[in-house]
């Protein structure tokens, strides 16, 4: 890969999402097969729908690589050399693999794909990075606790050949590179095979031994205590530092989030990599586009600070101050679009649209009618399908978002003069 080249690589945890990813920026996805990955709550792929997604991918010049980063069990091997095999047959551009025990199976099953190390393996010096190398490994991707400094001395003595990706936004876990054992401990459900139960984020109170059933609160803030709840990462406002240190890949956490959380984070980082590669500031847009999906409170994980990637002490859940009002269907006309509604939303009502093809914009939509042509003032009604006029274009598969708790506009008069405003005068 041409050290300048540098690959946005987003999620994909159905076909839905991987199209999503594909129309918002991203080089290239990562996904799922049935088995052996490490997010058995999102959809995933049948080996039907992974031929689809090579087939659309290489249509597009973009890549697939296939999560196989499970630690499997000894009755469980029999099963890998048929699945390593298949996808293989599909067609994908690299196999992601934490075990060594796969690592080895991998290159005897599926000797003309790429092998690229999970985060899950924990690299996080060259001496571990060069043997995986020599055993086969054409990518690295390396643990998220590593510095800035450490990634870049790590580049310095490994082979050139062997790329390097890391993690630039979403979750972070508050065990060492995912290897905790507390959803295994309290729920059966083990972290390491896919099945997280993130009890990390949980509201915990205390017991003490001799006062059985009486729970006292932990008490940090006034809403208790999350001592084990992460930030999550963006480094959106750091891509020229990580490029300088040597990456080649810049990876964005996610495969059990929604297709509009693909197609925004994507946006953004692709706006973000376009303007470091051409050596110009962050977009204005890029940073308030990331605060419009749900996420818990932003910090730049271990990449300035060892000492990890902090805890949001205020709150254990997410923030979500934006919600999806609708998915565009397209253009009616030059100036009516076709909307599927998500949450409810107001005639005259100033809407923020994302698409692919430009920087986010706001919309009013006036003269808005239902699916029998019905003049309304609102669409209250989940997935229902309305028109209405628009002075600027907005594509199928366009997203159109809200504030979350806003109220219908406070007059036709306001409405009006916000519309004339935002829609040229018109």
């Amino acid at each position: 890969m041409n050290p300048r080249n540098i690959e946005l690589l987003s999620p994909a945890g159905d076909f839905e999402r991987l199209r999503a990813a594909f129309r918002y920026g991203a080089d290239a996805v990562y996904l799922a097969g049935h088995v052996f990955g490490m997010r058995s709550a999102s959809p995933n792929f049948s080996h039907e729908e992974m031929c689809e997604a090579v087939q659309l991918a290489h249509s597009l010049g973009k890549k697939v690589y296939v999560t196989c980063n499970t630690l499997p069990r000894g009755n469980e091997l029999a099963e890998l050399p048929g699945y390593l095999e298949s996808c293989e047959a599909a067609g994908v551009d690299a196999l992601i693999i934490s075990d060594l025990g796969v690592l080895r199976m991998a290159k005897r099953h599926t000797p003309n794909t790429e092998i690229h190390i999970s985060t899950q393996t924990g690299v996080v010096n060259a001496e571990a990075a060069c043997m995986l190398h020599e055993l086969g490994a054409a990518r690295v991707v390396l643990a998220r606790e590593m510095t800035l400094e450490e990634i870049a001395e790590l580049r310095a003595k490994t082979p050139k050949e062997l790329e390097i990706e890391v993690f630039v936004h979403g979750a972070m876990c508050v065990s060492f590179s995912g290897r905790c054992l507390l959803s295994n401990y309290f729920t059966g459900r083990d972290g390491n095979r896919g099945e997280c139960a993130q009890p990390c984020r949980w509201k915990y109170s205390l017991m003490e031994e001799t006062r059985p059933g009486r729970y006292m609160p932990i008490e940090e803030t006034e809403n208790g205590t999350f001592i084990l709840n992460s930030r999550d990462l963006c480094m959106a406002d750091h891509l020229p530092e990580l490029i300088e240190a040597g990456v080649c890949s810049l990876k964005i956490e996610g495969r059990a989030k929604a297709d509009y959380y693909v197609a925004s984070v994507t946006k953004a980082y692709r706006g973000a990599l376009d303007a470091a590669l051409a050596g110009k500031p962050l977009p204005g847009w890029v940073l308030p586009e990331l605060d419009k999906i749900s996420h818990r409170a932003y910090g730049t994980g271990f990449y300035f600070d060892k000492g990890g990637p902090g805890q949001d002490s205020e709150r254990g859940g997410y923030v979500r101050d934006w919600e999806v009002a609708a998915v565009s269907l397209g253009m009616v006309d030059d100036t009516h679009v076709h909307l599927s509604q998500r949450n409810r939303f107001f005639a005259g009502e100033p809407l923020d649209v994302l698409c692919p093809e430009e920087e986010p914009f706001t919309v009013v939509l006036e003269e808005m009618k239902n699916a029998e042509g019905e003049g309304i003032e609102a669409a209250p009604h989940a997935t229902m399908e309305v028109t209405a006029r628009v002075s600027h274009p907005i594509p199928a598969g366009a997203y159109l978002r809200r504030r979350r708790g806003e109220k219908n506009p406070v007059s036709a008069e306001v409405s009006a003069q916000q519309a004339a405003q935002l829609n040229g005068g018109e």
